[in-house]
């Protein structure tokens, strides 16, 4: 009887977990959409889902790990007192209203390119805000131009964001080609950003600005000049560069940012409690529990059934066309990380092609509302302590237009992509060609049998293998929770 309810019960609680994660909590609690992911994931492994060691097996480690280090490097950087070093520099050119813009948006692009994108805007907002408050300029295209660039800049590389993470650990993609291909999209968005933001505050750049911050406000950001000893940011620029370096080797990136992390642990005058103090566990939990509850889903044999359903209406998931409209709806209706999470499980087999559409698609959308991107909420938060209100309104005024013409380039470089930077089919870890030997979900993506309710498939590692359990029998604080 329990076996039989199994099915069921997976998708009470997967239909659950999606729309609290949709809706950003549950009415009454105060839990946010980590901790919904984490209830998904319990339910599935005390409703006997999924026997605990394959939902322990589900989580992808590598892909934590390289967050993991990454996050690391961000906190060096964060702590030397780099980020507010450079949006310090930044506001200097508040005398030039275009010049200031494009520089501010430039500069977040390529620093959210290199490094998590919600650092970068974390850092660059009260800077900013008290450096266009005091020159009397309208604050509102230039947070909007903060937010946007990090966001679109973040879609070139696989490390600018937790999604094109997760993309590039389970395609496997190459970062160089991942690179070629995403970079000159990036670049294009990020100038029709530019330019649209120039239309809609036409004669607007100078206005509505305030001498100084409201009195009471401040943010919780140091945003002083840095006076700290240089060399701490150096070596953290160093370590980066360094990382970015391998980054285009055979040597796995998980690997490479834990050795990074590691190098700055080693460390005299930063403390290490600090440096894990901003390591975003919030974030990292959030990425365990969905892969439980993906992983659950998928012993019901369901995504099998969608896609010979798809495929008997013409319907390619794997399309790239249908890949930018469904990345960019499902990143807006559930945020782009669990829109990934998901719509990974359906390119099995697809071109490289497909993946860093879904890459470029899901991280663009993080523009159109306010809610589609962390990085959004926390430019919206940092400036409201400073006394700034960004309504979601004004953002959409501006967002809609830029995700629209972002999607459009999208659309348009599928067309004129040089055959040669599309790439070759990319294996599902462990299918054939990958270490593991099978693919991810045999008899489930691959269109076979559903696997049997005796064992479940998990991915450990950079393989994946069957895990065999009972019959029938895992970012942020109040700021973050909008993930």
């Amino acid at each position: 009887m329990a076996a039989s309810m199994n099915p069921l019960l997976c998708w009470l609680i997967f239909g659950a977990t999606y729309c609290g994660i949709a809706v950003g909590g549950i009415p009454g609690l105060t839990i946010d959409r980590t901790g919904i992911a984490l209830l998904g994931a319990i339910a599935m492994v005390a409703a006997g889902v999924l026997p605990l060691d394959a939902a322990m097996g589900s989580i992808d480690a590598p892909t934590l790990l390289l967050l993991f280090g990454l996050m690391l490097v961000s906190a060096q950087l964060r702590l030397s007192g780099f980020y507010t070093r450079a949006a310090w520099a930044l506001g200097g050119l508040t005398a030039q209203p275009r010049k200031f813009l494009l520089l501010l948006m430039a500069v977040s692009g390529t620093l959210s390119a290199i490094l998590v994108n919600d650092i970068v805007c974390l850092a660059f907002t009260p800077v900013l805000t008290m450096a266009v408050l005091r020159a009397r300029l309208n604050p509102m295209p230039y947070l909007i131009g903060l937010a946007c660039a990090s966001n679109i800049g973040s879609a070139a590389t696989l490390i600018g964001n937790p999604q094109n993470m997760l993309i590039g650990q389970v395609g496997r993609l190459d970062f160089g080609r991942f690179l070629a291909w995403c970079g000159l999209p990036s670049l294009l968005a990020l100038g029709a950003a530019y330019g649209t933001l120039l239309w809609i505050y036409r004669g607007k750049l100078e206005t509505g600005g305030a001498a100084e911050p409201a009195e009471g406000k401040r943010s919780t950001f140091n945003v002083e000049p840095q006076t700290e000893p240089l060399w701490p940011m150096w070596k953290g620029l160093l370590v980066a560069g360094a990382v970015m370096a391998l980054f285009f080797t055979r040597v796995p990136r998980e690997i490479t940012a834990l050795a990074a992390g590691g190098v700055l642990l080693c460390s005299r005058r930063m403390d290490v409690r600090r440096l894990l103090g901003l390591i975003d566990w919030s974030l990292i939990m959030l990425f365990c529990g969905l892969f439980v509850v993906i992983a659950g889903i998928e012993t019901t044999g369901a995504p099998a059934r969608l896609l010979e359903w798809l495929a008997g209406q013409g319907v390619a998931v794997a399309d790239p066309y249908a890949l930018t409209a469904v990345g960019a709806l499902l990143s807006n209706l559930v945020s782009n990380v669990p829109a990934v999470m998901l719509l990974v499980r359906f390119l099995d087999g697809a071109p490289a092609e497909s993946w860093y559409v879904l890459a470029l698609a899901s991280t663009f959308a993080g523009n159109l509302i306010t809610i589609g991107s962390i990085a959004n909420l926390i430019v919206i938060e940092q400036a409201r302590g400073l006394g700034v209100t960004l309504t979601f309104r004004e953002h959409a005024r501006a967002g809609i237009p830029v995700t629209l013409a972002s999607l459009a380039i999208v659309a348009v470089w599928l067309l004129v992509a040089p055959p040669g930077a599309r790439g070759a089919a990319v294996p599902a870890p462990g299918g054939p060609g990958q270490p593991g030997g099978q693919a991810v979900v045999p008899g489930v993506l691959n269109g076979a049998a559903p696997a049997a309710a005796g064992g479940a498939l998990a991915r450990c590692g950079r393989g994946a293998h069957r895990v065999h359990g009972a019959a029938g029998a895992p970012l942020f604080d109040n700021l973050r929770s909008g993930f």
